[in-house]
C-alpha cells in the first residue's frame, strides 16, 4: 500500500523527489502519512479534496483486496 500511495503522489506533484511515505501500525489499521512539499500540497488534496478521497479509495480498494486496513492522511513537509 505504501508504494501504491507514493506513486500516485508521484505522478501529481512537482517534485516527485521530495515525496516521503511514512507507515505506523495503530490499532485501527496501518496510518499511511503522505508528505509533500507545501507549495504540492495543494495538488494531491485537489478541489474540494476530490483527488484526495479519491486516493484514498484506491489504497483502501487496494487494501481490502488483501484483507487489510488503511488510513490514509496528508502533510506537508
Amino acid at each position: 500500500m505504501r508504494d501504491l500511495l507514493h506513486y500516485l503522489a508521484c505522478v501529481l506533484v512537482d517534485h516527485p523527489g521530495d515525496v516521503k511515505v511514512d507507515e505506523e501500525e495503530t490499532p485501527e489499521g496501518t496510518l499511511l502519512r503522505l508528505h509533500v512539499r507545501r507549495e504540492d500540497v495543494g495538488k494531491v488534496i485537489g478541489k474540494q479534496g476530490r483527488t484526495a478521497r479519491a486516493i484514498r479509495n484506491l489504497v483502501q480498494a487496494s487494501a481490502a483486496q488483501r484483507q487489510l486496513r488503511v488510513i490514509v492522511q496528508f502533510a506537508d513537509a
